[in-house]
């Protein structure tokens, strides 16, 4: 009897009813092939596995205001999501160039674009750093609209082999490209107590951040490395334990770790650095009457984007820049709880 050449590939096992490791989750990391399972997971308010779910797609289109024939720039590409409502915009004519440093990442998002319709005559990706935008305007600007969303994307923090969250175990990483500079692992090896308990405060507002520091440091000086998430949330917990046990002490902790990671992702990869190199090439970037759009979801990111909107706006670079923050609907963060911290300011050239 003649052999298949097909072999039969068993689904994913896993313990109890429900898959609960990212690896698991088959039918979430398959969006098109189970799309009841997405949308069941999305309508509990949470992101399937392997997505992200872009946030403030509607105020983002009612401000930019795109027309076909248009030039643009998504400055971080991400999951694309953002990125397909644009080109949908454009109604077959015009052009979205899309940048993202993840080399993982950007890969499967090209796929993606590619498969719902939007080919190389439409769309190009770049895998960039958006510090860099002042050399993509040269060759392919100066753009009509342009947007960057400053958040780290779902299916990164989702993803335990990236080390972005304290909730899954996996390698204390945090490179949004794992191939180029040193993981977090890596840079607690490198940084003083001082400089350590510094990079806490000025990145994330830690409260904790001279306890947290000393716990971290003193495990450093036994010659042990802290190279997995779940080494970094415990030592956390231990710089925590003074606090009284009592019902606010869990949320206390939670926190606190979420303050810690971030603080390390931002200065892995030099967030506030790249995010005032990309800043400081706006205007050259724009066309005249161009709109750009910015997401940030840290108040320091806020900060800066507010400071160089007003500078340009005084300087006469920008006609009009918006007064306030936009926020996301109450709805919208009902249903996505990451969408809570969104901020978003934008400028017309």
């Amino acid at each position: 009897m003649e052999q298949s050449g097909n072999t039969h590939k068993r689904r994913v096992r896993y313990k109890g009813t429900h898959p609960r490791k990212f690896e698991e989750k088959y039918k979430e990391l398959n969006p098109d092939k189970y799309a009841d399972t997405v949308a069941k997971v999305i309508s509990k308010g949470s992101t399937p596995a392997g997505m992200h779910i872009s946030i403030m797609v509607k105020e983002i289109l009612d401000f930019l205001e795109i027309k076909p024939g248009q030039r643009g720039l998504d400055a971080t590409l991400g999951y694309g999501g953002h990125t397909r409502k644009m080109l949908e915009q454009l109604q077959g004519s015009g052009h979205i160039y899309g940048l993202d440093v993840d080399p993982i990442e950007i890969v499967k998002t090209t796929q993606r674009l590619q498969d719902a319709g939007f080919g190389e005559d439409i769309f190009t990706s770049i895998q960039e750093n958006f510090a860099n935008i002042g050399k993509i305007a040269q060759e392919y600007g100066p753009f009509d609209f342009m947007l960057a969303d400053l958040g780290v994307s779902s299916m990164q923090i989702d993803n335990p082999q990236r080390g972005f969250s304290y909730k899954l175990d996996g390698p204390l990483d945090l490179r949004l490209n794992p191939q180029k500079g040193v993981s977090a692992a890596e840079r607690l090896t490198q940084v003083t107590e001082d400089e350590l308990a510094g990079m806490l405060v000025e990145n994330s507002d830690e409260p904790y951040a001279e306890e947290i520091a000393a716990v971290i440091m003193k495990e450093i000086r036994k010659g042990k490395r802290i190279d997995s998430t779940t080494k970094l949330r415990e030592l956390i917990e231990a710089a925590l334990a003074f606090l009284p046990e009592n019902k606010e002490k869990k949320d206390i902790v939670k926190k606190t770790c979420q303050r810690v990671f971030q603080a390390l992702r931002i200065d892995v990869n030099s967030e506030f650095e790249v995010l005032d190199q990309f800043l400081n090439s706006l205007p050259e970037t724009l066309a005249d009457g161009g709109r750009v759009a910015i997401l940030t979801f840290h108040s320091g990111e806020d900060r800066m984007v507010k400071k160089a909107f007003k500078r340009y706006y005084k300087e006469g670079i920008f006609r009009e820049i918006s007064e306030d923050v936009i926020r996301p609907s109450a709805e919208e963060c009902r249903n996505n709880g990451r969408a809570r911290s969104t901020k978003m300011r934008w400028a017309i050239k």
